[in-house]
Order: structure tokens, then sequence, then C-alpha cells
């Protein structure tokens, strides 16, 4: 497992590019047959990605759960959202089953013991990409397919910044006890994303960018708004975004990107905004 400690925004303005991007971006979440796993200290979350080929393939391969949680299993005391990005696939929780198709989500609430990933053709592999939250309550596992997210249209062709936010682990969606997740998909021919931008000093988040094509990139914004630097995003790779950096993206095309969010609040528009004009 993948261990990332906090960074503070003073010693960040002094980062090299290697350095933030050391710090920052998750280059690898996925591995045939393997589970990948990446622990931020901010807010605790834990990005993982499974992408089952020849064997049906357990959240905890290859993780020591007592040293990296302290706990029995992995969702002993945490909650987990789960998207397929791939071809056809299924996710056993304590042995009932739920097949996702591509784009379609599942929330596991806190007690599962058990979660084993499998895909249903070798040939077209399933690729689960999930984020993991501490939780001190017991929600309700819930399937959601991309048809059950609420659909929120944002932004304009003028702006370069039209796009779909689909909330599906939102309050307004179904109850969590601190996870938000959601898929965001650009328009073409749009290619920025949250701009103006934000920050969320309650809260912490990670974007996962995919459907970014071949010798195309995404360039993503961070930083405290007067110190803004910048990691090039390949397709298939995430970066962790502490409380005071705003995340923002410029695509070299239009691209698709997983939001999740945990901390003080489940409240989906608190953020503390920053006009244009004062970026730097």
């Amino acid at each position: 497992m993948d261990i990332r400690y906090s960074a503070n925004q003073k010693d960040f303005k002094r980062y090299t590019t290697e350095e933030t991007r050391a710090e920052f971006l998750i280059e690898k979440v996925f591995a045939d047959d393997e589970i990948v796993a990446t622990y931020s200290h901010v807010d605790r979350m834990v990005v993982f990605g499974c992408k089952p080929v020849n064997e049906a393939v357990p959240l905890d391969k290859g993780i020591d759960c007592m040293k990296n949680f302290g706990t029995n299993y992995v969702l002993e005391r945490r909650e987990l959202g789960i998207f397929n990005l791939g071809g056809e696939g299924s996710v056993e929780v304590d042995g009932e089953v739920y097949n996702l198709a591509f784009k379609d989500c599942l929330y596991v609430t806190k007690g599962h013991k058990s979660v084993v990933f499998k895909s249903k053709d070798k040939a077209n592999p399933a690729k689960f990409y999930m984020i993991s939250a501490p939780a001190h309550k017991v929600c309700k596992t819930t399937f959601l397919s991309i048809a059950d997210a609420q659909k929120k249209p944002v932004g304009d062709n003028s702006t370069a910044n039209k796009r779909v936010i689909n909330q599906f682990i939102h309050p307004d969606v179904l109850e969590t006890c601190q996870l938000s997740m959601g898929l965001t998909e650009l328009d073409p021919g749009n290619v920025w994303n949250t701009m103006p931008a934000h920050t969320h000093e309650r809260r912490s988040e990670i974007y996962y960018y995919f459907n970014i094509a071949e010798n195309q990139a995404v360039f993503h914004m961070m930083g405290e708004g007067d110190q803004t630097r910048h990691i090039l995003v390949q397709n298939d790779q995430a970066v962790i975004s502490p409380s005071w950096s705003i995340h923002a993206g410029c695509g070299t095309a239009n691209y698709t990107f997983i939001w999740a969010m945990c901390g003080e609040n489940l409240t989906f528009d608190d953020m503390d905004h920053i006009a244009i004009s004062d970026l730097r």
C-alpha cells in the first residue's frame, strides 16, 4: 500500500515538479488481478483500484488490515464507493452479487467482511475504481446505475466548460456516513472543469481522470488561489486535493472524471469560491 502523508501549503510553494507529483499524483490505479491501494492521510481517504482478469480478486488481497487500518477487515470501520469503468463485472458483498456495467456505481456500507471482484469477460475486463472513507455508522449498501444518478448540467460552450455532474453517492440520492462521489462528463469541445475555482476548508477531495484520449492530457490546477501550480495528468490517474488547495483542470480535449469527498459535512455546495481575477 502506498502511503501519502499530509503536506502543508507553506512547504508546497517550494516543491519541484517531481516533488509535487510524488506527493499528490496517483500514477498507477490498476494492475491485472491485483488490488492497488493508496492511503492518504488527508482525511484518511483510500484509493483502491481492481482489474480482475484471470481470477476473482478480494478487496483485501495483498493488504495487511491490522497494519494499515488497525482492524480485522477493510470495512470494519470504513465505507466504500465503487465505480466500474471497464467491461461488465460483478461485486460480491458478503455473498450478495451486484452486476456493474460501465459507469455503474455501488455504495458499500461499513461492516461488510467480504468484497470480491470479478469480470464477465477476461478479454474486456472490468475496472473497479474505489474510494474508502472512515465511517461511524451503518447505512444501506446500494447499487446505482448511471440512470439513477442525479444529473446537474452546468457550464457553457462559450466558456469551454459545458458538462454534466452526475451525483451518485450524494445526500439527495442515498444516505452515507461521510463519503460523497460522482462522475462529471465534459461535452465534446469543452475542456475546463471547476472554473471559477474553489477550495473546501472543511473537506478534502480526490479527482480521478479517465476517458482521456491517446496523446491527450489534462493540466490539473492545484495550490492556494494565489499560489497555483499544475500537474500533468494522463488517462487513469488521480490527484489528491487537500482542503487548502483548489482543484480544477483544463484538458487538451474533453474527458471525464470522478470526484470523491469526505470531511466535516455532506453539503455539496460547502465551497469557498475564488474569483478568476484573484487567481495567481
